[in-house]
């Protein structure tokens, strides 16, 4: 009896030592649920204080890793970033670090993509029917109702640049309104009923000129760095429409404002800026046609619930050995 209790607290001793150990920088509701994944893993909550400490036997680690992480964590073999976009990981000051290790990078891409997209067309439909007057009647009680000068989408054009997680899901939106859709993006797309057209990067200035609304939802990189600049916006459809749900950068803002000052464009709906946060005073502001959101798109009553069975499902992959989800690309950013 005495051997087999020594043999099982031997078993049991081994099994924990084979344990994966992962850091979690993050809230504490996902902590509790990344905790009672699987017991091949130890989640370890750290933080800015006693991160440099756990990482050196660190195998994985979910949150924003900083440059100084990857040098210290020899031993790290997968990081998880909560967002979508990874250019905070990969693109500022250091992310060569990570970028030219072999540390697999895995996001939450998809994840949010139902909401960006409603999000993206609320925003058009707010300015095509011209509920953003509307709304500013309320101030003064005024019913005015003409005149009333609203579009239709259906038989509009609509160019989206990125169809990936974001793009594909504001096309679908876009298409069931009944837009035709030209979607920019360096990869091959596959069939989609409700793409008309596909076309790369280099061929933007080809169908921007044919947009009744330019939709922005690449990821930021540094080949998407300011890929709708002033040539881009010079080449927008008179009464044309921009709408940015990605990232800022990607944008050039000063020709988003000559757009709109000029009355070339007419409207734009924006949940991203470069600057980010946009600052008190800054003319994007006194646009009555510009509607302004503070990066909140990606976030619903149901985007929590799916980023974190994402990174559950992750978990469970790592410590099993098999394929990661939503790996990325690092070279290419995405």
């Amino acid at each position: 009896m005495r051997a087999k209790l020594l043999l099982a607290l031997c078993l049991s001793v081994a099994a924990f030592s084979q344990q994966k150990k992962i850091l979690f920088m993050g809230e504490q509701d996902m902590l509790e649920a990344l905790q009672t994944v699987t017991d091949k893993a130890k989640i370890v909550p750290v933080t800015t204080a006693n991160v440099m400490q756990e990482l050196p036997d660190a195998d994985a680690f979910i949150g924003t890793i900083k440059p100084e992480y990857v040098r210290v964590g020899k031993k790290l073999q997968w990081t998880q970033i909560m967002s979508a976009g990874v250019e905070t990981v990969l693109h500022k000051s250091g992310g060569d670090d990570l970028k030219n290790s072999n540390i697999v990078l895995t996001n939450n891409q998809i994840v949010q993509g139902p909401e960006i997209a409603d999000h993206a067309m609320a925003m058009l439909l707010t300015l095509t029917r011209g509920i953003n007057t509307f709304i500013g009647h309320r101030a003064t009680e005024t019913w005015q109702p003409r005149p009333y000068p609203g579009i239709e989408l259906r038989g509009r054009t609509g160019v989206v640049i990125g169809c990936g997680g974001i793009g594909s899901q504001i096309a679908l939106r876009a298409w069931a309104f009944g837009m035709n859709i030209i979607c920019v993006d360096p990869e091959d797309i596959p069939f989609s009923p409700f793409i008309t057209k596909v076309v790369k990067p280099d061929q933007l200035n080809e169908v921007v000129p044919q947009a009744d609304v330019v939709f922005i939802s690449a990821p930021h990189t540094e080949k998407s760095h300011k890929m709708m600049g002033p040539k881009q916006f010079d080449l927008m459809k008179k009464d044309s429409y921009f709408i940015a749900v990605s990232r800022g950068g990607i944008y050039d803002m000063p020709s988003l404002v000559k757009s709109l000052d000029s009355k070339k464009l007419a409207g734009a709906g924006v949940d991203v800026t470069d600057p980010e946060p946009l600052p008190q005073g800054h003319a994007l502001w006194k646009f009555n046609n510009a509607i302004v959101t503070p990066h909140i798109a990606g976030r619903s009553d149901k985007d929590r619930a799916r980023m974190v069975g994402t990174i559950q499902e992750n978990v469970r992959r790592f410590v099993n050995g098999q394929p990661l989800l939503n790996v990325v690309d690092k070279q290419k950013g995405y």
